[in-house]
């Protein structure tokens, strides 16, 4: 948008440009040429006046030495009718100073000379009439002494003469220049004219061929604009403000079956057999044309002329088109049927699960009760099993065979490991059923206390055994998260106490435990041994309730510590898996959600 009104700025910016330029190489060499040529005019004319004061002079001269010749022709008796026509010639005499002052009477200093020949003349012509009535005398010769010495206007003649020369040499150098100055300023506007003819010819070629490859991109865009109207499967149609079919997609054509003819410019109501001629979906469309209201989402319900019956997804807005002023309505429309009856069904499949939800809520609420139900009402028979085995072997004393004692022994041991199975089973039913208490958790400190407890239980076995079992703890930093405390305290002791005991058969057991953060921001935990291992293909029932993977007799334990574990890292929002190979040891990972509002 920026650029394109920067283009249009530029482009009228050049154009007034490009006219200034033009008038002022058109009207300045014109004006120019104007005035040049009135002062080599006005030269001319100055030269044809000097010149026409010189001719003037001339003929002064001439005139005045015909009548002074007539003069002393006559002194000497000789009397001829020409003769005396030439001693007319005193009125000529006048009008040429006459014409000679008119023609100088720009210059002072020229009329002062006209003056000055005028008076002598007048004197000369009065001796030179004197010398044409006197003989031949002294007196004669006098006058002619005195015309010729004491009237002189020869000096005056050639001063004058000499002024108009000078002014002659002036006036044709000032016609000089002015002629050059004319020639370089034609010249020069010629060549700026045709350079400004060649710029306005490159102009015009670059405006043309912008216009056209302006034309030709907005056909390439129409095209393309086009081809992506027709590759579109959402039908579209454009709406007049008489809702009629301006243009229109083949999706449209395709869903209301009206193949390849022309239906621009027809009703909207008339296309598809009816299925628009609904008031009420044309005064939705009405109000988007008159009042700019967004119609989104509207379903309409359409029925064809074979019954079958369509929702349809309408949207539509209002916009001014491009080749005209008026408003037109662009409108989507999508068949939803399939997607609502699919939506029915799975509205209708939701309400059976939360039916079988809360079934299985209750089954296991039941369970719950009934685990723990059993769990209280067998510890009494457990107790009195214990209680009365360990009386009947102390009556019986050193009576005793050794049968009876083994059978004595069997039934304390099995009534303690009923009784920590029915513990093991009280705690998962508690981990399950628990209100959590959420709060900071520091893991280092958790899991230095589940370290130091399972140290001291293993020397208090080693002593009572006579046993040596080294550890050797790699312990990463742990981070604080938020947590139910004296849960991850059974997690960690649960995972830390199976990689101490399956690693009791190796002389240096070396237990692993580290973390890291996830991009998602959630943290993993890893606890590594070098112990026993297991066979990955059983890792499915690790952390089953009551699943082991060895003999009871080869390691101690009831089988339900993974499952705790499982449920507690569940409610937490985590997971649990295992990796590891047979007499390789093996790596448990759990991870827990970051708590919320915690940065990623």
């Amino acid at each position: 948008m920026l650029s394109r009104f920067t283009d249009d700025g530029w482009d009228r910016w050049r154009l007034g440009g490009l006219a200034l330029a033009a008038a002022l190489i058109i009207v300045v060499p014109a004006l120019t040429l104007r005035q040049l040529a009135s002062e080599s005019v006005d030269a001319a004319n100055w030269v044809a006046h000097t010149q026409a004061v010189g001719a003037r002079l001339y003929n002064l001269q001439a005139d005045i030495r015909d009548v002074e010749s007539a003069a002393l022709t006559l002194s000497k008796g000789i009397d001829s009718p020409a003769l005396r026509e030439r001693m007319g010639q005193l009125k000529r005499i006048d009008a040429n100073l006459a014409e000679l002052a008119r023609l100088v009477s720009d210059s002072p200093e020229q009329l002062v000379r006209i003056g000055r020949i005028e008076s002598m003349l007048e004197r000369r012509m009065q001796l030179a009439e004197e010398i044409a009535a006197s003989s031949d005398s002294p007196r004669q010769r006098e006058l002619i002494e005195e015309m010729t010495f004491r009237y002189p206007i020869r000096n005056l003649v050639e001063e004058l003469q000499e002024h108009e020369s000078r002014l002659l040499v002036e006036r044709r150098g000032n016609a000089a220049r002015h002629h050059r100055a004319s020639s370089v300023v034609a010249w020069s506007s010629l060549a700026l004219q045709l350079l400004l003819l060649g710029l306005v010819l490159w102009l015009l070629k670059r405006q043309i061929g912008g216009r056209a490859d302006v034309e030709e991109k907005l056909v390439r865009a129409s095209a393309r604009a086009s081809a992506v109207l027709q590759t579109v499967r959402e039908p579209i149609v454009l709406l007049d403000g008489e809702l009629r079919v301006v243009l229109h997609n083949e999706a449209f054509s395709e869903l209301y079956n009206v193949g390849q003819e022309d239906i621009n410019l027809r009703p909207l109501q008339s296309i598809g057999d009816g299925v628009w001629d609904d008031a009420l979906i044309r005064q939705r469309l009405a109000d988007v044309l008159l009042r700019g209201r967004e119609l989104w989402d509207f379903e309409h319900e359409q029925r064809s002329i074979d019954g079958l019956v369509r929702i349809m997804l309408i949207n539509a807005r209002r916009m001014p088109l491009p080749d005209a002023g008026d408003e037109a309505v662009l409108m989507t429309v999508s068949d939803i049927t399939l997607q609502r009856a699919v939506q029915l069904r799975v509205e209708e499949l939701n309400h059976q699960l939360e039916g079988k939800v809360a079934q299985m809520a209750e089954v296991n609420s039941e369970l719950e009760a009934f685990s723990y139900s059993v769990s209280h009402d067998l510890r009494a028979p457990l107790r009195h099993m214990a209680g009365f085995a360990d009386k009947l072997r102390r009556h019986m004393g050193e009576t005793a065979d050794e049968k009876a004692t083994h059978y004595l022994q069997v039934i304390s041991s099995s009534a303690q490991r009923m009784a920590a199975l029915i513990d093991d089973l009280l705690v998962y039913s508690r981990l399950g059923r628990g209100a959590m208490r959420l709060q900071a958790v520091d893991m280092q400190s958790l899991v230095a206390e589940t370290r130091a407890l399972l140290d001291s239980n293993r020397r208090t076995e080693a002593e009572e055994d006579d046993s040596s079992h080294e550890v050797e703890w790699r312990i990463g930093p742990l981070p604080v998260l938020v947590a139910d405390e004296n849960m991850m305290r059974q997690v960690w002791l649960n995972l830390l106490g199976n990689a101490v005991k399956y690693s009791a058969g190796r002389e240096r057991a070396v237990i692993e435990v580290s973390s890291q953060k996830l991009p998602d921001g959630s943290l993993q935990f890893s606890v590594r041994d070098n112990g026993t291992g297991f066979d990955m293909q059983y890792a499915g029932k690790l952390f089953g309730v009551f699943q082991r993977l060895h003999k009871a007799g080869d390691y101690p334990g009831t089988g339900i510590g993974l499952a705790n574990v499982r449920r507690v890292l569940t409610r937490h929002g985590g997971r649990i898996w295992a990796e590891a190979e047979v007499d390789k040891g093996a790596v448990f990972h759990f991870t827990l959600p970051p708590a919320p509002g915690a940065p990623n």
